[in-house]
Parts: structure tokens; C-alpha cells; sequence
């Protein structure tokens, strides 16, 4: 068996020497992203597809340039295509070496077509799992237990690209397949609201955000806003990530822009498809969209402050009006439902 982030006896080891301390973890992005990613890391990537992709920790990492990096996601879009853009137009600055996921595109807004160029060229290792596969080595890896079992993937051909093995169960004689812990050296996640010592509180669906920060050795937040950790612990059963779990809190609004960030603003549907299409210009030979995206957007900009002033209040208006009016309607209805909506995690 090999590992291709923490093992469990390193993450465990990890875990126990930490400091767990009750302290101020506010940072920049710069500084988060300084301290914690290195080449070669295995880098978590929480959200799922576009819904609270930790876009500005991504934009960050191709500012200061990272290779070789291992990127395990549940499922995923707007995130590792950034990543994958970057490796195309400057793979010395920036490169993705290997991919453990279950999928990677942009849903309603096509297929990734930087992703596709990668794997037609045999450029990127990968690791096939389904959802529930990698939901499960999260899990593992929360629990502190080398693997897990479960009947997926049992009856189907993914096990043919990754790592899960099937054994006789000891209790009912049946086939059980074990799927191995996922330990990433870093965790990237973007919540809704976070306290100064790391406590997050998040609206809507979970995206398996919990179980990454809890299995990675190290776990950087960016939120759309810090709030008074009194305020935070005033429901403690609200509170999905824990503060011990957090190494850094940076406070950044619309740091899941372009995606959505349930409560908050709903996908740029403009900008989503500007960016995808530069890509699809890429794939197809004319690298020059793509280039001239990053230059404005990513490379010639300090921080996500900075991109969001790029982008046309018109625009910014729309999406936020979009969620804030879906979230009023959860608002106004019953109690059972906005408890279905606050705690529900697909």
C-alpha cells in the first residue's frame, strides 16, 4: 500500500503534536497560502463542483506557484480547473501531478475542457473513485482509521483505477471492498462564516467539508465573514468544523466567486462561461484567451479584492439579488424545511 499524502500513522502523529490551542488565527492569503502549501503537497480541495470551491486560495497558489501537487477531491470544477490552467500556460510555475476524485467539470455549464486536454495528452496521473468512495476516505481519514468498508464500489469496473481492495467480511462471509484514508497535507475550504479561533459555521449543503478539514494535516479557511466567536458559540450545534481542526482564517468576500456560496450569491453564469470558454480556445490550439484571463484575473492582481473589482458591478449585483432572494424564500418556509436546507450535506 502506498500513500500519497499523509500516511495514517503521520497524519495521527500530526494530529497529537498540534497545537490545539484556543488562539487568533486570522492571516492574509498570501501569508495562509506561504506557510502551508509546498511542492508536492497533497492538497484538498472542499466545496463540490462550483458550489463553495475555495476559488481564492486557488488563485493565490498559482500567484506564488506550486508543482507536482496531488489533488484529492469529492467532486470538483472551478477549483483544480484554475489549478490545470495554470500548469497549461506555465508548467514550471505551476503543475498538478495526480488526481484522486470522482469528477471534475461544470455541471450545467458544460464539461472541463482543460481537464479533457490533460488526460488526452497523458499529462496527469489518475485515481478513479465515485462520490460516495471519496466522501468515504474522508470519513476514514476524520475517524483516524486507515480504511473503511462499504459495498461500493462493489459491482462495477471503477476498481480498476484505484487503490480499494475486497475482502470476506468477518461477520456475514459476504464481499466487503476497504477503501484506504485520505490524508491530504492541506486542506482548502471556503465557508460562510467563521470565528477567529477557526470555528465554521456553514449554510447549506455540508460538501464533505467537515471530514477534509478534520483528515488533513493542516486546513486553511477562507470565509465570506469573520463573526464574534460569542456570536458563534451561541448554537454550538451549528458549528460544522471545529476550531482545533483550522490552522488559518482568512477573511474573504466572494472567495468562492465565480461559484456559488449558498446565502451569499449564486454562479456568475457570464464569468463561468468567459473562463471555460478561454479554456475550450486552449484545447483547441489558441492559447491566448486563457493567457489573457489569468494576466487580468489572477497574475496581474494582488488578491481577490482586486479581481472582484474587475469584475462589472452589474454582474456582482445580479448573482447576489439571484441567492439573496433564493434564500428568503428558504427563510419563509416551514421550520422543517429550512432544517432540511441549513443541515442537509449532498
Amino acid at each position: 500500500m502506498y500513500w500519497t499524502g499523509l500516511s495514517p500513522d503521520q497524519a495521527r502523529e500530526m494530529l497529537a503534536e498540534k497545537d490545539k490551542s484556543k488562539r487568533d488565527k486570522r492571516t492574509d492569503l498570501a501569508s495562509a497560502v506561504r506557510k502551508f502549501v509546498r511542492d508536492g503537497y497533497n492538497v484538498g480541495i472542499a466545496g463540490f463542483v462550483n458550489s463553495r470551491q475555495p476559488v481564492a486560495l486557488i488563485h493565490q497558489i498559482i500567484r506564488q506557484g506550486f508543482k507536482e501537487l496531488t489533488l484529492s477531491f469529492q467532486s470538483a470544477g472551478l477549483g483544480p480547473e484554475y489549478l490545470a490552467g495554470a500548469m497549461l500556460l506555465d508548467d514550471s510555475r505551476c503543475s498538478i501531478k495526480r488526481l484522486e476524485f470522482a469528477y471534475w467539470a461544470h455541471e450545467s455549464f458544460g464539461i472541463s475542457p482543460l481537464f479533457r486536454h490533460l488526460t488526452e495528452n497523458g499529462l496527469i496521473e489518475l485515481e478513479d473513485w465515485s462520490n460516495f468512495n471519496m466522501s468515504a476516505r474522508f470519513k476514514a481519514g476524520a475517524m483516524g482509521i486507515p480504511f473503511i468498508p462499504c459495498r461500493s464500489p462493489l459491482g462495477s469496473d471503477v476498481m480498476r483505477a484505484n487503490r480499494s481492495q475486497v475482502m470476506q467480511c468477518p461477520f456475514t462471509g459476504t464481499p466487503v471492498a476497504l477503501v484506504p484514508a485520505s490524508h491530504p497535507q492541506v486542506a482548502l475550504i471556503h465557508v460562510q462564516e467563521a470565528d477567529i479561533y477557526g470555528n465554521c459555521r456553514l449554510q447549506g449543503p455540508l460538501f464533505t467539508c467537515p471530514e477534509i478539514a478534520m483528515a488533513s494535516g493542516h486546513t486553511i479557511v477562507t470565509c465570506e465573514r469573520i463573526v464574534e466567536h460569542e456570536e458563534m458559540v451561541r448554537e454550538p450545534n451549528r458549528i460544522n468544523i471545529p476550531f482545533f481542526a483550522v490552522d488559518a482564517v482568512v477573511e474573504v468576500p466572494f472567495g468562492a466567486y465565480p461559484g456559488n456560496c449558498h446565502s451569499h450569491y449564486y454562479f456568475d453564469d457570464k464569468h463561468i462561461r468567459e473562463f471555460r470558454a478561454a479554456g475550450e480556445a486552449f484545447r483547441k490550439g489558441d492559447s491566448a484567451p486563457l493567457k489573457e484571463y489569468y494576466d487580468r484575473y489572477i497574475l496581474q492582481v494582488v488578491d481577490t479584492e482586486e479581481f472582484i473589482d474587475r469584475i462589472p458591478y452589474s454582474q456582482l449585483k445580479h448573482i447576489q439579488k439571484i441567492e439573496l432572494r433564493d434564500f428568503m424564500l428558504i427563510q419563509d418556509a416551514p421550520p422543517e424545511l429550512q432544517r432540511a436546507d441549513n443541515g442537509r450535506d449532498d
